[in-house]
């Protein structure tokens, strides 16, 4: 990656740090003060939703059968292995790196790259760590709440996880330095695509049953990053990576 890019990562972790008096790590609970933005930025993207996202969602599930669509998503989470573990590792959680590396490599070598996930039947399961975690871990509150266009939920400590996760993917480095940028915003799509069909029913029934569905997504999100950050499991409130 480079001397430079390393301490460019080390700088947006540090400048992080800072938000610590924003927030309580250990809470589900998230500031809201710029809520008037937030939920004008939530509206255009339950448009884009309803117009977009959804529509593709559906259409997918309708064309594509479940052990077609369960091998997109074991391969979409293989590739993000190397993350999952730098994020294990950069958490102290070694036990956790061993699994997700276990996972990786019985993947890849007898799972067809990843497409069937050899070490989920061994009772090796899929762990989701990203560096918002990582933050967290570290004792970094939320910050203030955040509602990122097309992206959905998020808060400061979040969106700079995001980046960080981003900018240091190996995927990503390799495809942009090999000038196959193509295969990268393909797979980015492909990636959203998987991710809303899988929450096609969950938010259907969240949107269906809330009063006021901004605050319950961002009650919903709350709760599931602090499970997470909690190493807990999620439940139906996965819909914190809405694409």
């Amino acid at each position: 990656m480079g001397i430079k890019n390393v301490w460019s990562l080390a700088l947006i972790a540090a400048a992080t740090l800072t938000l610590t008096a924003c927030g309580t790590a250990n809470t589900s609970e998230i500031s809201d003060p710029i809520e008037g933005v937030n939920r004008g930025i939530f509206k255009f993207n339950d448009v884009v939703d309803t117009a977009v996202l959804e529509p593709v969602a559906r259409g997918y599930r309708a064309g594509v059968p479940q052990p077609a669509r369960t091998g997109v998503r074991n391969f979409l989470q293989n590739l993000k292995s190397p993350l999952t573990i730098g994020n294990n590792i950069l958490q102290g959680d070694l036990p956790g790196a061993g699994d997700a590396t276990t996972r990786m490599v019985a993947n890849t070598l007898l799972g067809f790259a990843g497409l069937v996930d050899v070490a989920g039947k061994e009772g090796i399961k899929y762990q989701e760590e990203d560096f918002g975690q990582t933050l967290g871990k570290w004792g970094v509150g939320h910050g203030p709440y955040l509602v990122l266009p097309l992206f959905g939920p998020s808060s400061v400590r979040d969106t700079t996880g995001m980046l960080v996760d981003g900018y240091a993917d190996p995927i990503r480095i390799w495809l942009m330095a090999t000038d196959q940028e193509a295969l990268y915003y393909t797979r980015a799509g492909v990636a959203a695509i998987d991710k809303r069909e899988e929450l096609i029913d969950v938010l259907a029934d969240l949107k269906k049953n809330s009063i006021d569905y901004y605050a319950a997504m961002k009650s919903t999100y709350g709760q599931r990053r602090q499970a997470l950050l909690n190493d807990e499991n999620a439940g139906s409130a996965s819909m914190v990576d809405i694409p």
